[in-house]
């Protein structure tokens, strides 16, 4: 009997052995491997809904931001394009995780419902170090406006060339034009410089703008000085711009960029520079002399710099985009050419998004 209680206590301890080992193996099968855990969640942005159809190579990839408070000024960008192409446009529209639900029901309950998407949220942890909460103009320190820093590691497809578009863009013509622009060898992008078109100059003039490098960067700091840039160059607005992905990848221009946020983190390289915000410079200094000019019909800007002082009627409807950077923007009040903006608003379905307009 002895023998037989202990022969029973031996297979008991084997059985419970044999449970834990088998809870054990389930439970570390079912946990992914930590470096994808950690990929997850280092990334810049991840995929949280699509469209029907998904992406396919020969499409022309538009990557647009998309704020909560100004979801509506996306829309009417997106819905320009749209509009204007017979290309097969995919959206990736960019955004924080507060305004997902809202740019979801933004496209399904209006005619956007055609177009092709994919909303990315974006990961704000990757600033964490790099970017300090001080600025003349707060809405330029939002995460958002540093998504264009980090395009090839967003959750995208394959393409080999992206197209950037700011919210405060609206495009009359073929994206299909300005995206099959020819980059010259060893250039990761393409932007326009701001030495281009007489009527922009004359623009420039009237408000009172900086368009080189001495409005960016503060030359008072040796770094800035060693950098060796003329402070007379021409800069270029990277609200609108062609990017090579595989160039990209190739310099590591997302590497770069991230450096010179963080010297400017600890050094104040220029956030009080006359320019304002810190999301340009960096991209002035990495692409200096380093990019191909886009067409200046292609980035008609300024629009948004004064409240008053307008453009020809005539030149802007032979523009090719339009962009309302600066301080007056055409779903705010005052701002001109508002025509030419509301013409592809779509009115927010939830009513979140409203335009101000002057009481009459």
């Amino acid at each position: 009997m002895a023998l037989l209680r202990k022969i029973n206590q031996v297979l008991l301890m084997i059985l419970i052995l044999m449970a834990v080992a088998l809870l054990y193996s389930k439970t570390f099968k079912a946990r992914p491997p930590a470096n994808h855990s950690d990929l997850d969640h280092q990334a810049p942005g991840r995929a949280v809904e699509g469209g029907a159809e998904s992406e396919v190579e020969t499409d022309i990839p538009v990557v647009i931001c998309a704020s909560e408070e100004r979801v509506g000024a996306a829309m009417a960008t997106i819905n320009s394009v749209y509009s204007n192409t017979q290309a097969n446009v995919f959206f990736y529209i960019v955004t924080l995780r507060d305004a997902i639900k809202l740019i979801r029901q933004y496209i399904k309950k209006t005619k956007l419902k055609e177009i092709r998407y994919k909303i990315l949220e974006f990961n704000p942890m990757v600033l964490k170090g790099k970017v300090k909460p001080e600025s003349p103009r707060p809405d330029l320190l939002h995460p958002l406006n540093f998504v264009r820093f980090y395009l090839p590691l967003l959750a995208i497809s394959n393409h080999k060339r992206i197209v950037y578009l700011d919210d405060d863009v609206i495009v009359q013509g073929d994206i299909k034009e300005l995206f099959s622009i020819k980059l010259e060898s060893g250039h990761a992008a393409a932007f326009a410089s701001d030495c281009d078109l007489p009527s922009t100059h004359e623009m420039v003039r009237s408000v009172g703008m900086q368009t080189t490098y001495m409005g960016f960067l503060d030359y008072r700091k040796p770094e800035v000085r060693e950098l060796g840039i003329n402070p007379s160059d021409c800069s270029f607005n990277p609200g609108v711009f062609v990017a090579d992905v595989e160039e990209w990848k190739k310099q590591k221009i997302t590497k770069q960029l991230e450096k010179w946020m963080s010297k400017n983190f600890k050094e104040n390289l220029y956030s009080s520079a006359m320019a304002g915000g810190v999301a340009t410079p960096p991209m002035l200094i990495v692409f200096h002399d380093k990019y191909t000019t886009i067409d200046p019909k292609w980035h008609v800007r300024h629009l948004g710099w004064s409240p008053d002082t307008r453009y020809a009627e005539l030149f802007l409807q032979e523009a090719n985009l339009l962009h309302w950077n600066g301080h007056f923007k055409p779903w705010d009040y005052p701002c001109v050419h508002l025509d030419l903006w509301e013409k592809w608003f779509i009115p927010d379905p939830s009513g979140k998004f409203s335009l101000v307009r002057p009481e009459i």
